[in-house]
């Protein structure tokens, strides 16, 4: 299986973050640190299958990972790579964006007729 590239990555990690649910857990798991789907359905308003499912997710867009098992405890921890894959695209299609915008806006001003700031004065007799 070969890895996923930045901008299939980007795509995964903006699918998961549609989802409050999962943006909560992520939020949780940052400020908390790792945790089990027991340990985050008592901090959440959701139930343990709720947590286990949008983990679940979390885990297929590659945002968490569960770490070594303590028991029957799997803690799951934040995997900051795919944010950073994330960012990278986004950064890509910015700096195309402003390149464009740039050669956009010389292309104006090259094709722009230069205006007079104040009407010629009108040597005529009156």
């Amino acid at each position: 299986m070969r890895p996923p590239d930045s901008q299939e990555q980007a795509v995964a990690v903006f699918a998961a973050l549609t989802d409050p649910t999962r943006r909560a857990l992520l939020d949780e798991l940052a400020r908390a640190g790792p945790a089990t789907v027991t340990d985050l359905a008592r901090r959440l308003p959701i139930s343990r299958q709720a947590v286990a499912k949008h983990l679940g997710q979390l885990a297929e867009a590659g945002l968490i990972s569960s770490g070594e098992p303590a028991g029957r405890r799997h803690p799951y921890r934040l995997e900051p790579a795919p944010i950073r894959a994330a960012q990278i695209w986004l950064a890509t299609l910015a700096n195309r964006w402003d390149d464009r915008l740039t050669a956009l806006e010389r292309a104006l001003d090259a094709t722009a007729t230069p205006t007079p700031d104040k009407e010629p004065p009108n040597n005529e007799p009156a």
